[in-house]
Protein backbone atom coordinates (compact mmCIF):
# COMPACT_ATOMS: atom_id res chain seq x y z
CA UNK A 1 0.00 0.00 0.00
CA UNK A 2 1.56 3.30 -1.14
CA UNK A 3 1.87 6.32 1.32
CA UNK A 4 -0.64 9.25 0.87
CA UNK A 5 0.73 12.66 1.53
CA UNK A 6 0.20 16.22 1.14
CA UNK A 7 3.81 17.39 2.04
CA UNK A 8 7.48 15.70 1.99
CA UNK A 9 9.83 16.51 4.72
CA UNK A 10 13.35 15.80 3.38
CA UNK A 11 16.74 15.28 5.56
CA UNK A 12 19.67 16.34 4.32
CA UNK A 13 22.82 14.45 5.53
CA UNK A 14 22.70 11.26 3.80
CA UNK A 15 19.56 11.85 2.17
CA UNK A 16 19.72 14.39 -0.48
CA UNK A 17 23.74 15.46 0.50
CA UNK A 18 25.85 12.04 -0.33
CA UNK A 19 28.43 12.81 2.03
CA UNK A 20 29.38 9.67 3.51
CA UNK A 21 32.76 10.24 2.29
CA UNK A 22 33.32 13.46 4.41
CA UNK A 23 31.52 12.12 7.44
CA UNK A 24 33.74 8.48 7.51
CA UNK A 25 36.77 10.68 7.05
CA UNK A 26 35.90 13.12 9.58
CA UNK A 27 34.78 10.21 12.01
CA UNK A 28 38.48 8.79 11.26
CA UNK A 29 39.87 12.29 12.45
CA UNK A 30 38.23 12.13 15.89
CA UNK A 31 38.84 8.42 15.97
CA UNK A 32 43.11 9.06 15.41
CA UNK A 33 42.99 12.07 17.76
CA UNK A 34 41.83 9.95 20.41
CA UNK A 35 44.40 7.37 19.63
CA UNK A 36 42.59 4.61 18.23
CA UNK A 37 44.66 3.44 15.51
CA UNK A 38 42.38 1.46 13.07
CA UNK A 39 40.42 3.04 10.22
CA UNK A 40 36.53 3.11 10.70
CA UNK A 41 35.39 1.67 7.93
CA UNK A 42 31.62 3.28 6.47
CA UNK A 43 29.85 0.02 7.00
CA UNK A 44 31.34 -0.43 11.15
CA UNK A 45 30.32 3.96 11.70
CA UNK A 46 26.65 2.70 9.77
CA UNK A 47 26.61 -0.20 12.51
CA UNK A 48 27.22 1.99 15.39
CA UNK A 49 25.57 5.20 14.18
CA UNK A 50 22.92 6.71 16.78
CA UNK A 51 21.39 9.46 18.65
CA UNK A 52 22.74 10.52 21.20
CA UNK A 53 26.17 10.43 18.99
CA UNK A 54 28.50 10.54 21.68
CA UNK A 55 27.57 7.66 22.64
CA UNK A 56 28.73 6.33 19.32
CA UNK A 57 32.36 7.70 19.67
CA UNK A 58 32.37 6.19 23.25
CA UNK A 59 31.15 2.39 21.57
CA UNK A 60 34.21 3.06 19.05
CA UNK A 61 36.77 4.17 21.58
CA UNK A 62 35.86 1.60 24.59
CA UNK A 63 35.43 4.78 26.73
CA UNK A 64 33.51 7.07 28.94
CA UNK A 65 33.48 10.68 27.20
CA UNK A 66 33.78 13.76 29.68
CA UNK A 67 32.25 17.13 28.55
CA UNK A 68 35.71 18.14 27.59
CA UNK A 69 36.55 15.85 25.48
CA UNK A 70 33.16 15.69 23.67
CA UNK A 71 33.53 19.39 22.90
CA UNK A 72 37.23 18.18 21.57
CA UNK A 73 35.25 15.52 19.33
CA UNK A 74 32.53 17.93 18.23
CA UNK A 75 35.38 20.53 17.46
CA UNK A 76 37.52 18.21 15.39
CA UNK A 77 34.61 15.85 13.38
CA UNK A 78 33.35 20.02 12.52
CA UNK A 79 36.17 21.23 11.05
CA UNK A 80 37.24 18.08 8.74
CA UNK A 81 33.94 17.76 7.80
CA UNK A 82 33.90 21.36 6.81
CA UNK A 83 37.34 21.24 5.25
CA UNK A 84 35.56 18.23 2.55
CA UNK A 85 31.95 20.05 2.05
CA UNK A 86 33.48 20.82 -1.64
CA UNK A 87 33.67 18.03 -3.10
CA UNK A 88 30.48 16.64 -1.78
CA UNK A 89 27.95 16.05 -4.09
CA UNK A 90 23.82 15.73 -4.70
CA UNK A 91 22.38 11.52 -3.81
CA UNK A 92 21.25 9.95 -7.09
CA UNK A 93 17.93 11.31 -8.38
CA UNK A 94 18.31 14.78 -6.87
CA UNK A 95 17.53 17.79 -7.94
CA UNK A 96 15.27 15.68 -10.91
CA UNK A 97 13.24 13.90 -8.43
CA UNK A 98 12.35 16.77 -6.68
CA UNK A 99 11.07 18.93 -9.27
CA UNK A 100 7.55 18.00 -9.49
CA UNK A 101 7.06 18.15 -5.64
CA UNK A 102 8.07 21.94 -5.75
CA UNK A 103 6.28 23.88 -2.78
CA UNK A 104 4.75 20.55 -1.63
CA UNK A 105 8.18 19.92 0.11
CA UNK A 106 10.57 20.78 3.04
CA UNK A 107 13.92 20.73 4.28
CA UNK A 108 14.89 19.58 7.43
CA UNK A 109 18.56 19.40 8.90
CA UNK A 110 20.31 18.95 11.94
CA UNK A 111 23.07 20.73 10.58
CA UNK A 112 23.22 24.60 11.31
CA UNK A 113 21.03 26.94 9.56
CA UNK A 114 23.22 29.59 8.92
CA UNK A 115 25.64 27.20 6.93
CA UNK A 116 23.02 25.04 5.39
CA UNK A 117 20.96 28.05 3.76
CA UNK A 118 23.69 28.85 1.75
CA UNK A 119 24.88 25.14 0.37
CA UNK A 120 21.28 24.50 -0.42
CA UNK A 121 20.76 27.91 -2.32
CA UNK A 122 24.28 26.91 -3.97
CA UNK A 123 22.99 23.40 -5.24
CA UNK A 124 20.32 25.64 -7.02
CA UNK A 125 17.69 23.64 -4.48
CA UNK A 126 16.56 26.33 -2.25
CA UNK A 127 13.28 27.43 -4.37
CA UNK A 128 12.02 23.74 -4.71
CA UNK A 129 11.24 24.04 -0.70
CA UNK A 130 8.36 26.10 1.46
CA UNK A 131 10.78 25.96 4.07
CA UNK A 132 14.66 25.14 5.20
CA UNK A 133 15.47 24.82 8.59
CA UNK A 134 18.50 24.03 10.26
CA UNK A 135 19.81 24.30 13.71
CA UNK A 136 19.75 27.47 15.05
CA UNK A 137 20.58 26.92 18.56
CA UNK A 138 24.24 26.58 19.66
CA UNK A 139 23.78 22.47 20.03
CA UNK A 140 25.88 20.32 18.47
CA UNK A 141 23.38 18.19 17.00
CA UNK A 142 23.94 15.21 18.70
CA UNK A 143 20.55 15.09 20.15
CA UNK A 144 17.03 14.33 19.27
CA UNK A 145 15.16 15.51 16.07
CA UNK A 146 11.56 15.28 17.33
CA UNK A 147 11.65 18.50 18.56
CA UNK A 148 12.65 20.49 15.79
CA UNK A 149 10.47 18.36 13.36
CA UNK A 150 7.68 19.44 15.89
CA UNK A 151 8.66 23.51 14.72
CA UNK A 152 9.24 22.71 11.35
CA UNK A 153 5.72 21.20 10.89
CA UNK A 154 4.41 23.82 13.29
CA UNK A 155 5.97 26.87 11.40
CA UNK A 156 3.97 26.18 8.23
CA UNK A 157 0.83 24.79 9.98
CA UNK A 158 0.79 21.70 8.65
CA UNK A 159 -0.75 18.57 10.03
CA UNK A 160 1.26 16.04 10.80
CA UNK A 161 -0.72 13.10 9.63
CA UNK A 162 -0.23 14.94 6.08
CA UNK A 163 3.16 14.99 5.75
CA UNK A 164 5.85 11.99 4.62
CA UNK A 165 9.56 12.53 6.17
CA UNK A 166 12.20 10.55 4.26
CA UNK A 167 15.66 10.28 6.28
CA UNK A 168 18.64 8.13 6.92
CA UNK A 169 18.77 7.09 9.97
CA UNK A 170 16.47 6.03 12.95
CA UNK A 171 16.20 9.38 14.55
CA UNK A 172 14.22 10.33 11.23
CA UNK A 173 11.66 7.57 11.90
CA UNK A 174 11.35 8.20 15.83
CA UNK A 175 10.80 12.18 15.11
CA UNK A 176 7.95 11.50 12.66
CA UNK A 177 6.28 8.81 15.57
CA UNK A 178 7.16 11.50 18.17
CA UNK A 179 4.84 14.10 16.03
CA UNK A 180 2.36 11.55 14.40
CA UNK A 181 4.05 11.74 10.91
CA UNK A 182 4.72 8.95 8.07
CA UNK A 183 8.04 8.24 7.42
CA UNK A 184 10.24 5.98 4.79
CA UNK A 185 14.27 5.69 5.43
CA UNK A 186 16.47 5.18 2.89
CA UNK A 187 19.47 3.24 3.58
CA UNK A 188 22.34 5.82 1.69
CA UNK A 189 23.47 7.78 4.47
CA UNK A 190 25.08 6.82 8.09
CA UNK A 191 23.00 3.74 8.99
CA UNK A 192 22.73 0.40 7.50
CA UNK A 193 19.41 -1.33 5.92
CA UNK A 194 19.69 -4.06 8.90
CA UNK A 195 19.55 -1.26 11.37
CA UNK A 196 16.88 0.70 9.75
CA UNK A 197 14.51 -2.09 9.01
CA UNK A 198 14.60 -2.40 13.12
CA UNK A 199 12.05 0.73 13.07
CA UNK A 200 9.47 -1.52 11.25
CA UNK A 201 8.88 1.53 8.92
CA UNK A 202 9.18 1.44 4.71
CA UNK A 203 13.62 1.56 3.70
CA UNK A 204 14.41 2.31 0.29
CA UNK A 205 18.20 2.01 -1.29
CA UNK A 206 17.72 5.32 -3.04
CA UNK A 207 16.02 8.33 -3.42
CA UNK A 208 14.07 6.89 -6.45
CA UNK A 209 13.00 4.02 -5.00
CA UNK A 210 11.75 6.16 -1.58
CA UNK A 211 9.69 8.21 -4.13
CA UNK A 212 8.04 5.02 -5.03
CA UNK A 213 6.08 4.78 -1.47
CA UNK A 214 4.37 8.06 -2.25
CA UNK A 215 1.12 7.80 -4.15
Amino acid sequence: MGIRAEHVVWDWNGTLLADNDAVLAAVNRVCADFGHTTAVTLDQWREVFARPVKDCYERLLGRPLSAADWARVDRLYHHEYRSLLHGVGLAHGVPDLLVPLRQTQSLLSMWFHDELVPLVTGFGLHDLFTRVDGLRALDSGGNSKAEHLAAHLDAQRLRPRDVLVVGDVLDDADAARAVGAQVVLVATGTSSRRVLRSAGVPVADSIPEALTHLT
